[in-house]
């Protein structure tokens, strides 16, 4: 047995069995037919962070698995014997590995590529549902573990620490905060890295990359989370947006056997990955976090085989098909070509009409509330603006961390935009106070918000107040932008016109768009619901209408 002591055993962490799971001698036999049988000396690596990697199966010996930061700080975290895998779910697409895997003596290892990951779990349905369940507890436990991963260098309250802490976490990306107020070695590497101010926060990868204030695709590219696209690849489904509507037809359109490429600016799981909670969920009686209903949509998608890429913005959708197909442009220069397209871009937040609400975008007014802007508010006042059931779902959960929370609607109340169990526990909360006939008209600040002013609209009086974060939920507007020079025909307000309501009706399926092949669902479809649910259905149902399409293209 190996002497290397590991954090992960089966009396430190009470999921061991699920999370960890030794294979049965006949179990190893299915599995070899995927991968190839190698050998690892003593010491050898078998992966290192950083690199691509599917799945190891160990037939003999035993693998070290280790966390590393860009610090130096290695942390062995797991002891892998005969009949145990090493693989999460980054696994499933190729991703840089997030762990070191080292053996300990000579190890005989079945491999198995990411590709033959992904057969295995359709092919070998009961063992695929043990091995995938294993493999995401494995990623929850890696970004929970508060070692190893990215580290980010700056204070707590700052916001480009929530920037980057938000862009980090909603991807599911392992991280963790150095304060240099209180940790010496942050303070170290501030002053060999970051002698300016603006340099901060500073972002150190796991190989030891150093970044001033990395934006996302910066960051993004550091972290080898935008692989390079195959620009004479064809697609049967390009989908632009990754939120419910587009994550629902990437696991429908990928498990019938169509190629599929999903395209998302910022991170998976769209408004509704922002959601604290809901709780009006077909098959949830105890309520699910919007992130861990779009995670599991996620990690079901890459199953099916399909690619997501992200951060990765669409700028455009040439609809001229001199070659039969489809092109989307993205924004980093490139060309994507597809047979048919699906439109899931959603909508954009809806913002105020306050002169400087940019100055504070980010630095105090915020469009979600995670647990990060949670902290920046602990123990003070925040104003929420709307009145949906987005809002409600916003104000319950800040109302635990926040010492108040001032619910502003310029109508009369709640109760004809939100659902009635959100009302019951907003009345219920004692910290929480609705305004009716309340809208915010001033915003002030020496860097970031400061104080807010808001005006009663019925009598006109005008109060003001310090508070540092001011959360909107006023609705969204469609992201159809990156349509303007294609022809498909949009809505007096942007969202994107399908079925009969097409002029010249030519989009006679539902959700067919004014161009034949391109289709749209989700939120930013004219006429949709607007709800997680109603954006989920519409993703299973384009399926169907993929298919008629490609079929009569011959």
């Amino acid at each position: 047995m190996p002497s290397t002591s590991v954090a992960i055993t089966p009396q430190t962490y009470a999921r061991y069995a699920q999370a960890f799971p030794t294979l049965t001698p006949q179990e190893l036999q299915r599995l070899r037919r995927f991968g190839e049988t190698r050998r690892f000396a003593d010491g050898e690596a078998l992966f290192l962070t950083g690199q691509p990697r599917g799945m190891h199966i160990v037939l003999s010996g035993h693998v070290i698995a280790s966390q590393r930061d860009g610090l130096g700080h290695v942390t062995p975290i797991l002891d892998c014997g005969p009949g145990q895998f090493l693989a999460e779910v980054g696994s499933l697409s190729g991703e840089p590995s997030l762990v070191d895997a080292h053996a300990e003596g000579e190890v005989e290892a079945v491999v198995i590529p990411p590709e033959g990951l992904r057969r295995l779990l359709i092919a070998e349905a009961e063992l695929g549902e043990r091995i995938m369940r294993a493999m995401i507890l494995r990623r929850v436990s890696l970004i929970q573990s508060g070692v190893g991963g990215t580290v980010i260098v700056g204070a707590p309250n700052s916001v480009d620490v929530a920037r980057i802490e938000n862009f980090l976490t909603r991807n599911a990306y392992p991280n963790h905060l150095l304060d240099p107020a209180s940790d010496a070695e942050a303070r170290d590497v501030i002053a060999q890295y970051a002698p300016q101010p603006g340099d901060l926060p500073l972002v150190i990868t796991a190989d030891g990359k150093v970044l001033r204030n990395p934006d996302d695709t910066t960051l993004a590219h550091a972290l080898g989370m935008l692989e390079q696209i195959d620009p004479n690849k064809l697609y049967d489904v390009a989908v632009v947006g990754c939120g419910p509507a587009g994550l629902s037809t990437a696991v429908y359109a990928g498990s019938e056997g169509l190629s599929v490429i999903v395209l998302e600016q910022r991170a998976y799981g769209g408004q509704a990955g922002a959601s604290a909670r809901i709780e009006n969920y077909f098959g949830f009686p105890t309520g699910i976090s919007g992130m861990a209903l779009v995670s599991r949509a996620f990690v079901q998608a890459q199953k099916f085989g399909s690619e997501i890429i992200m951060p990765m913005p669409i700028t455009g959708l040439d609809c001229t098909r001199d070659d039969g197909t489809f092109a989307l442009d993205t924004g980093e220069g490139g060309r994507i070509r597809a047979r048919a397209v699906v439109i899931a871009s959603g909508a954009r937040y809806r913002r105020l009409a306050i002169d400087n609400l940019e100055t504070y975008e980010g630095r105090g007014v915020w469009y979600w509330a995670s647990p990060i802007e949670a902290r920046l508010c602990a123990n003070e006042d925040v104003i929420l603006v709307g009145g949906g059931n987005s809002a409600g779902q916003a104000a319950v959960f800040l109302a635990d961390h926040a010492s108040r929370v001032r619910i502003m609607v310029r109508g009369e109340g709640l109760a004809a935009t939100m659902s009635r169990y959100l009302i019951d526990r907003i009345e219920a909360a004692p910290n929480i106070e609705v305004m009716p006939h309340t809208e915010v008209v001033g915003l002030a600040g020496d860097g970031r918000l400061e104080r807010v002013r808001w005006r009663n609209r019925k009598g006109g009086a005008e109060e003001e107040a310090a508070i540092g974060n001011l959360f909107l939920f006023i609705g969204a507007d469609p992201a159809t932008a990156w349509l303007a020079d294609c022809g498909i025909e949009l809505d007096r307000a942007g969202f994107v016109v399908t079925g009969r309501e097409c002029s010249g009706r030519h989009g006679e399926n539902p959700l067919q768009s004014s161009m034949h092949g391109v289709f749209a669902v989700g939120d930013v479809r004219s006429g949709s619901v607007k709800r997680v649910g109603g954006a989920i259905g519409e993703g299973a149902q384009v399926v169907a209408a993929i298919h008629r399409y490609l079929a009569g293209l011959g």
